[in-house]
């Protein structure tokens, strides 16, 4: 009999565990950049992302090419000359959090997120906060934070530097279901 209780204890552990994990196929990201001379923005909602609760780890991945500019001919520049898309044709995030998110309790938690942005063939640590809302059985994780584009080494040519801001605004939203 305590074979088969120790059995079923493990197994709801396992199940607990596997229902920490949140995913989706949709997420968000978008970038802005604003200037005195023009404000660019793209958006992607093609990013995979997951949220592992019980581990406290956050991932996303994306293909470059599904970010939309409002200027056909700024998404044609942004992903031949400065992102090169074709030769660097995603980009990644896998980190972890810090700060306690309840599945059984509804809210928004705040959380450290630190973790290693890929782009551009370029791996950088990135360190902000961002919160975790729990609601109707969906984690929806929420952040932003700007990154400057020499650092992931993507080249703004002198005659629309002043078009582009040093430091890119970048907002990420992720509502994600159990797996």
């Amino acid at each position: 009999m305590k074979k088969i209780i120790l059995i079923f204890f493990v197994a709801c552990l396992g199940i607990n565990s596997y229902s920490q994990i949140y995913m989706t196929k949709n997420g968000f990201i978008g970038f802005y950049s604003q200037t005195a001379f023009e404000d660019i923005k793209a958006e992607n909602n093609q990013v995979y992302a997951v949220i592992d609760i019980a581990k406290k780890n956050i991932a996303f991945t994306l293909l470059i090419k599904g970010f939309l500019f409002p200027k056909e001919l700024m998404q044609e520049h942004f992903n031949e000359n400065y992102i090169e898309s074709n030769k660097y044709p995603k980009a990644s995030f896998v980190g972890n959090f810090t700060g306690d998110a309840d599945l059984n309790k509804p809210g928004i938690y705040t959380i450290s997120v630190k973790g290693r942005l890929s782009l551009h063939n370029v791996s950088q640590i990135v360190e902000t906060t961002g919160t975790l809302e729990i609601k109707d059985g969906k984690v929806t994780g929420q952040s932003q934070f700007k990154i400057k584009p020499e650092n992931f080494n993507i080249q703004i040519p002198a005659a629309v530097r002043d078009k582009i801001a040093k430091e890119i605004l970048v907002i990420v939203k992720a509502e994600c279901t159990s797996k």
